[in-house]
């Protein structure tokens, strides 16, 4: 049965991923979605503060899927591949960065982020009980312009898109992507998804460096393997990245 949305604005939120994990606790039903114009806690991957700009689309989604929390992993990747192909009615400049990042390559060549996504879950047991999608999109350029630590590395889609892209239309092209994806992966299992993320991943067959939140490990990325990990070749033989940050080689570049 198709996903039925049920979409809340709110100006001012902590966090849409927080706002909808107490609606779902309270019993909300699939399909909750929450979108805020401000965060006042917002978070990323690996417990770091995501700051909402102005005019960026923060949003989250309740997912109730009769699925193992062992396999919730493979719905952070099927929304990466459901935004990128939302995203890329807007440019076509654009890619995933393992695990679930959204970059755009600028004029000269450089990958910069304007999407991450955020999975969150709630489990009983062996039971799934909810899962939160958590998505921040930059839309448009802060209006002071970025803060220093985020000059190099962040961009937004109207910087690349021509200033084609309008909050409301993103909104309804990720929903529909999000929708038709996720339709895909009950039916058709995880097969599909693995395949659109590999042709958009950025890495695969390329030097990197990816911080696991102790180390940092340098190989050549292979793609994911059928669980959602990312398989790095080091020194000849091949790891599984379970989680972590990963960054190009220079001499990608």
């Amino acid at each position: 049965m198709p996903i039925t949305f049920n979409v809340q604005h709110f100006d001012s939120l902590d966090s849409t991923n927080k706002e909808v994990l107490r609606q779902a606790e309270a019993g909300a039903k699939e399909g909750l979605v929450v979108v805020a114009n401000k965060q006042t806690a917002g978070k990323g991957r690996l417990g770091r503060s995501w700051s909402t700009i102005d005019d960026a689309l923060a949003m989250s989604l309740l997912l109730r899927p009769d699925i193992k929390p062992t396999k919730i992993p493979q719905l952070s990747l099927m929304t990466a591949v459901a935004v990128h192909e939302a995203l890329s009615l807007f440019t076509p400049h654009i890619g995933i960065k393992w695990p679930n990042d959204l970059l755009i390559f600028d004029a000269k060549g450089n990958a910069k982020k304007v999407c991450g996504i955020l999975t969150e879950m709630r489990c009983k047991g062996a039971n799934t009980q909810a899962v939160v999608l958590g998505i921040g999109i930059n839309i448009f350029e802060p209006t002071q312009g970025w803060a220093e630590p985020l000059t190099p590395i962040a961009t937004s889609l109207n910087h690349q898109s021509n200033g084609i892209a309008q909050k409301n239309d993103v909104l309804q092209a990720v929903l529909e992507s999000l929708a038709t994806w996720y339709a895909c992966l009950l039916t058709q299992g995880f097969s599909p998804i693995l395949k659109a993320w590999e042709a958009a991943h950025i890495a695969t067959g390329q030097s990197v460096s990816v911080h696991d939140g102790n180390n940092y490990i340098q190989g050549i990325a292979q793609g994911l393997a059928a669980d959602g990990t990312l398989r790095l070749l080091v020194n000849g033989v091949e790891q599984r990245i379970i989680a972590g940050d990963v960054s190009l080689m220079e001499n990608n570049r």
